[in-house]
């Protein structure tokens, strides 16, 4: 991280003359936030799709940010960016089991007083890009205002440093005459989120999984969007690579797997291989299966549905797992109304994890020649742990991430669920935006670990935004207020209030 950082940053202190002497425009940003909680932790709709920045239940915090943008105009362009957060926050107790004593105690855990939560570089040339750095995450094929999160990668957690390439946009390919497009990228990177880990884990049963690296990739087609229905369909694909992995059991510590880094498992993560000498494949590879058909009405309103398969191992990626998967309906106005877009998005986990998994090939000479699938648990993985950065998820907050898991298990315990989201959003006046979201969960823990008894959570946030330029231009003015009622996550309510103030310096303006 420390390397990673040193080096974007030399790259950006290089490029300021040539930003002075062609007329960037440095965007920046300085917002101050509170919220508080009557809970363990902020309500799900303040905490989630916010790049792991306001989960704590108390929280004060400073959010500064400076951005050059690239320039899609031009051949070639570059872009830097530079975001911390100052924070002062409420921490969480969680269990510890005391090996030597063989008693109970619990590891005070909150977030650093300060924190990168960006620091990047990137160059375009023609079509292509390149960046290094820690850059936030968003979804390339959700609209994350109105979603629940997208099943690979959201914007959800902070951002894991490394490098990634790929097209800026869609590209269109040759001899179709734009009727299909391409769209793609590629991203390697190292996790820093060990000391997280290690005070959050309860060094009693699991695993602990550190040092990991993370790749990840996507390849979408797209038909031609200048006409009216336009359909984009493709797989994007994650994985967690090299590290090492403890094993506990009952208090126990079992064993541990050291496997390191070597150059060679960044080609074999490319395209996942057979490796350990038991059909296994290396590393954590799981995405998703993506769909997006989008017809543009003739006053301009849009209509969109929406498809994600989630995949972690040959029933998922066969699209045998039955309903499995976010299906969304979604509207987008082309002005601004008092409802300007809503979506509602029905979510199923359930048909992961039948009774068993048997898989002939597992056992030499067995005379059961049936197949058998289940038992996919998704998100969680025996070697690499949770798809998680810093406790949160990397994919959908949908599901309860460990972070919250107050017992110290660092794991999705909550993944076998379903449920539904709604979301809108409009302006009530030029200057006034709002948005109002619901979710409904239905939870049986999982295939691995089953309850009994089955949890049930709804949550709710309502979000006025003033934009108050007839204070000061730039001026932002937003509050928040959310609740969670249910066992799953518990009663709590919580509010958020922010006053955000915003602008850019240009260099060298008049341009010759």
């Amino acid at each position: 991280m420390l390397k990673i950082s040193k080096i974007v940053s030399a790259a950006c202190l290089a490029l300021l003359p040539a930003a002075a002497h062609a007329a960037v425009p440095l965007n920046y940003e300085a917002k101050v936030l509170a919220n508080v909680s009557t809970g363990d932790f902020a309500p799900y709709f303040i905490g989630s799709l916010n790049h792991g920045k306001t989960v704590r239940a108390n929280a004060l915090a400073l959010d500064a940010r400076a951005t050059v943008q690239l320039d899609s105009t031009s051949r070639f362009s570059w872009g830097a960016g530079a975001e911390f957060v100052f924070d002062i926050s409420s921490a969480n107790d969680y269990a510890r089991y005391l090996g030597p004593v063989e008693q109970w105690g619990e590891q005070s855990n909150r977030p650093a007083y300060a924190w990168v939560q960006q620091l990047y570089g990137e160059i375009k040339y023609r079509s292509l890009f390149a960046r290094l750095g820690q850059k936030d995450y968003h979804s390339a094929l959700l609209d994350e205002t109105l979603s629940s999160g997208d099943l690979t990668r959201s914007a959800n957690a902070r951002g894991i440093p490394g490098l990634e390439i790929g097209f800026i946009d869609f590209q269109d390919i040759p001899f179709t005459n734009g009727w299909v497009q391409i769209q793609g990228v590629i991203e390697y990177g190292r996790t820093t989120d060990d000391g997280f880990k290690r005070k959050q884990y309860n060094y009693y049963n699991y695993l602990l999984a550190t040092d990991l690296w993370f790749t990840y990739k996507r390849c979408y087609f797209r038909t031609n969007p200048a006409k009216p229905l336009s359909v984009t369909i493709g797989m994007q694909a994650a994985g967690q690579f090299a590290g090492s992995t403890a094993f506990y059991k009952d208090g126990k510590y079992l064993r541990s797997d050291d496997r390191g880094f070597h150059i060679k498992d960044v080609f074999k993560m490319f395209l996942p291989t057979e490796g350990n000498g038991n059909d296994f494949y290396e590393g954590n590879t799981l995405g998703s299966w993506d769909l997006k058909a989008r017809y543009r009405l003739r006053n301009g309103d849009e209509l969109s549905f929406v498809f994600q398969g989630p995949w972690e191992d040959g029933s998922g990626i066969g699209r045998m797992n039955g309903a499995d998967g976010l299906w969304g309906l979604y509207f987008h106005s082309h002005k601004p109304a008092l409802i300007s877009a809503a979506g509602i998005e029905y979510l199923d986990f359930t048909n992961q994890s039948g009774p068993m998994h048997w898989a002939p090939a597992d056992a030499a000479g067995t005379s059961i020649t049936s197949h058998a699938s289940g038992r996919d648990n998704y998100y969680n993985n025996v070697t690499y742990g949770a798809y998680t950065n810093y406790g949160m998820a990397i994919a959908t907050p949908f599901l309860v991430a460990p972070i919250y898991n107050l017992n110290g298990f660092p794991a999705f315990r909550y993944n076998r669920a379903q449920g539904m989201h709604i979301a809108i959003r409009g302006y009530l006046a030029t200057c006034w935006t709002y948005a109002l979201k619901y979710s409904w969960q239905h939870a049986t823990q999982s295939g691995n670990w089953p309850s009994r008894q089955s949890m049930v959570d709804n949550s709710m946030l309502a979000r006025l935004d003033w934009l108050a330029t007839a204070l000061a231009p730039g001026l932002r003015m937003s509050a928040s207020l959310a609740f969670d009622a249910g066992r799953l996550r518990g009663n709590n309510f919580g509010a958020l209030v922010s006053v955000s103030y915003s602008g850019d310096f240009t260099f060298n303006r008049n341009r010759k």
